[in-house]
């Protein structure tokens, strides 16, 4: 079993699922950091479990406002390595290793991220990163994740000229190389397709007030999926 985890991320995920359930009650709330099980979950595409479905109900609540945090903090998911590690070791087992660490080691902790756009709109790190090297394509699923704060977006007709006044505030979160997270400033037109509630925005002037939180990512293979929060 070890094998064929070594080879691929998504039947890390699966394996996670059976390995939890093999787990008596009191271990099995110990046996992984959350994180470490949404970095599994995600990149096998939420496999059907109950360890999968606790990490994306974590992942998703994370955008619920407020405030929105990065739905995966993979920093909170010690895999015990430092960026200078051999690269030709096998960073799918050292997240393997992650999920069954019996010390009493902490991992980083996360920072609030309320407030984070730079008046300059520049973009600005707000978070730490991986504790071992993820620049390689096995990791592009953690890449792929993209978070739009839509904080709102207003059209309504003028009532004393006719004139259509519009006003958004888009903030977009990305993750770096190593896992690291940033905001910068985003706009409607940026929005991806599966977003809902302002596909009338530009069309005449029908009065429009939206604010929501999307995300959306792809998982190991490629397959795309996404969640909305609409408040």
């Amino acid at each position: 079993m070890r094998h064929l985890l070594k080879k691929l991320l998504p039947s890390v995920a699966v394996a996670l699922a059976a390995t939890s359930f093999s787990l008596p009650a009191p271990a099995r709330a110990q046996t992984y950091p959350i994180d470490c099980a949404i970095l599994l979950c995600l990149s096998g595409g939420w496999p059907a479990s109950v360890p999968c479905a606790g990490a994306r109900a974590e992942f998703i609540r994370r955008i619920t406002p407020w405030p929105v945090e990065p739905p995966l903090q993979i920093w909170r998911c010690p895999m015990g390595a430092s960026y200078e590690s051999d690269r030709q070791s096998n960073n799918a087992d050292r997240i393997i290793e992650a999920l069954y660490r019996t010390d009493n080691r902490r991992p980083l902790q996360s920072l609030p991220v309320d407030n984070l756009v730079p008046t300059d709109f520049t973009l600005r790190l707000v978070q730490d990163r991986a504790d071992i090297d993820i620049s390689g394509p096995e990791f592009n699923f953690v890449r792929s994740i993209r978070v739009f704060d839509v904080r709102y977006a207003r059209q309504h007709e003028s009532g004393r000229d006719g004139d259509c006044n519009r006003s958004a505030t888009v903030v977009l979160g990305t993750y770096g190389t190593q896992g690291d997270f940033s905001w910068q400033r985003s706009s409607i037109t940026a929005l991806p397709e599966a977003h809902v509630g302002l596909e009338r925005w530009g069309q005449n002037c029908p009065g429009i007030y939206h604010r929501s939180v999307f995300v959306d990512w792809r998982d190991y293979e490629g397959n795309y999926g996404f969640e909305q929060v609409n408040y």
